[in-house]
């Protein structure tokens, strides 16, 4: 029998939950793991280092390795100044699509996984099934590496990842990474004619800012040509700055922030390296004038890519669930790469499509849903058979 109603009906619970990612994921993790534990899911909480959120890791089945992971995040990103039509917090179902924040990003998988779960519990499960929920995701992907950490570490231990991204059901083997820094220069005041009174700090961030300029141009550079990836390369692009007071003033202090979204062959944190080989330079150059100039490089995120494997598990069971046999990859990143890193073969897999993720009136189709619901089942059916 379909579980689709039972994975609406579990949707509007989720969606009730304010997750947005400013906010406490506790509510929700409280209502899930009671949901699983009622159905005699092992469950454990890895907290964030406040306590204020956590990661719910479960598993349904023998105590076994080589199961499979069932990924998604519980987080979703804000409505402010959002235009809705609709309360973003309240499930609205409308000509075949389910509206809410999240319904597509991606609490409609976190939905069909918990409506599954019933009938996963009953079923003679060979080997279990995992399902790992994390927070932070939207703001760079914080909060999976801990559980994943645990996970790697514990019993049983899985062997595959079905990250439940929204890709329209379609098996998806790649994708970008994202490194991201914020670059922090302290200089010294002084009038704009007496250069050696002082040190500007918007003048100083304008090299580090043009280094970053060059690597990207490198990344375009380095891209293969038959790279799958739209764009073809790395990217890396500026995306906030501010400094200064005033025209004629050696500024005191300047600010920016960038983003590198690496291609599976580049390497972010190499440029993150060499971006404080830089700074130190020019922080040891700007001291000569102002000895308490200084310059701090903050790493705010650093997200793997997601390599497609060679005959990898995760990709082999999710071909073998959808019957999609089509390469493909893309450019946004999830948390698939973390599981990749920490020993696990992953792919991305899940209902809706990534261009309704983050906007306003976001959907999922009920038909997106319920050939979720039919790929669980398979999977329930091989990880029985």
């Amino acid at each position: 029998m379909s579980r689709s109603p039972q994975a609406i009906a579990l949707l509007e619970r989720l969606i009730a939950f304010d997750t947005t990612s400013r906010n406490s994921n506790l509510a929700l993790i409280d209502w899930v793991e009671d949901y699983l534990t009622g159905l005699g899911a092992r469950c454990e909480r890895v907290p964030s280092p406040d306590g204020l959120k956590s990661n719910l890791h479960a598993f349904i089945g023998p105590e076994t390795d080589g199961g499979v992971v069932l990924s998604g995040h519980t987080d979703v990103v804000p409505v402010d100044g959002q235009n809705w039509s609709t309360d973003p917090f309240v499930l609205t179902e409308k000509d075949g699509k389910l509206y809410g924040r999240g319904t597509c990003d991606m609490k409609g998988f976190v939905a069909c996984a918990l409506a599954a779960a019933p009938d996963l519990a009953a079923a003679p499960l060979k080997r279990p099934v995992h399902f790992a929920f994390s927070y932070d995701e939207e703001v760079g992907c914080q909060g999976a590496p801990s559980m994943i950490e645990s996970i790697a570490a514990g019993h049983p231990k899985p062997s595959a990842v079905l990250v439940g991204e929204p890709t329209g059901m379609k098996v998806v083997t790649g994708h970008k990474g994202l490194y991201s820094v914020r670059v922090e220069i302290t200089g010294h005041e002084a009038h704009s004619s007496l250069v050696n009174a002082g040190a500007c700090a918007v003048t100083n961030a304008v090299i580090l800012m043009d280094f970053l300029r060059r690597e990207g141009e490198a990344l375009r550079a380095a891209a293969p040509d038959d790279s799958p990836f739209d764009p073809p390369f790395g990217t890396l692009t500026i995306g906030r700055m501010g400094g200064g007071s005033a025209m004629n003033i050696l500024a005191k202090d300047a600010w920016f922030e960038a983003l590198m979204r690496p291609a599976p062959w580049d390497d972010g944190p190499g440029v993150g390296r060499r971006l404080r080989e830089l700074a130190a330079q020019v922080e040891a150059d700007m001291r000569r004038t102002a000895p308490d100039a200084s310059i701090r490089i903050t790493e705010v995120s650093n997200v793997p890519p997601l390599r497609p494997e060679t005959n990898g598990e995760a990709e082999g069971i999710a071909r073998a669930l959808t019957g999609d046999n089509a390469p493909r990859v893309v450019s946004y990143g999830t948390e698939g790469g973390q599981f990749q890193d920490g020993g696990m073969s992953a792919v991305i897999c899940g209902p809706g499509h990534i261009d309704q993720a983050h906007q306003p009136d976001e959907f999922v189709e009920v038909s997106q849903l319920e050939a979720c619901m039919v790929f669980l089942k398979k999977l329930e059916q091989r990880l029985s058979a």
